[in-house]
C-alpha cells in the first residue's frame, strides 16, 4: 500500500489537546488520523467517538464524600426498616 502525506492546518491549542488525548489512548496523531479516516470511509461518515470520560463536579463531589465517609445514609437491619425510613 502506497502512502502519502496529508497536511492540515489546525489551531495550536486544539492540536496540543488532541495529542494529549491520543497519547492517553496509546495513539500518536498519525495513527489516530488513519483510524479516523479508515472508519469514516467504511461508515460513510463520522463513525465513532473516542473520548476519556471525565466526571463532572457533582460526581467528583459525591466520590469524595464516599471516600471520606461524608453524607452517607445510615444502615438498616431489614428491608422493613429501610421501607419505614423511606416512607417517613
Amino acid at each position: 500500500m502506497a502512502t502519502t502525506n496529508l497536511n492540515i492546518r489546525v489551531d495550536e491549542e486544539l492540536k496540543r489537546q488532541a495529542e494529549a488525548i491520543f497519547a492517553e489512548l496509546g495513539l500518536n496523531m498519525s495513527t489516530a488520523m488513519n483510524a479516523f479516516l479508515r472508519c469514516s470511509v467504511r461508515y460513510g461518515g463520522i463513525p465513532f467517538e473516542l473520548r476519556i470520560d471525565k466526571p463532572n463536579a457533582e460526581t467528583i463531589a459525591a466520590m469524595e464524600d464516599v471516600n471520606n465517609g461524608r453524607d452517607m445514609s445510615r444502615t438498616f437491619d431489614s428491608l422493613a426498616e429501610l421501607l419505614e425510613d423511606l416512607n417517613a
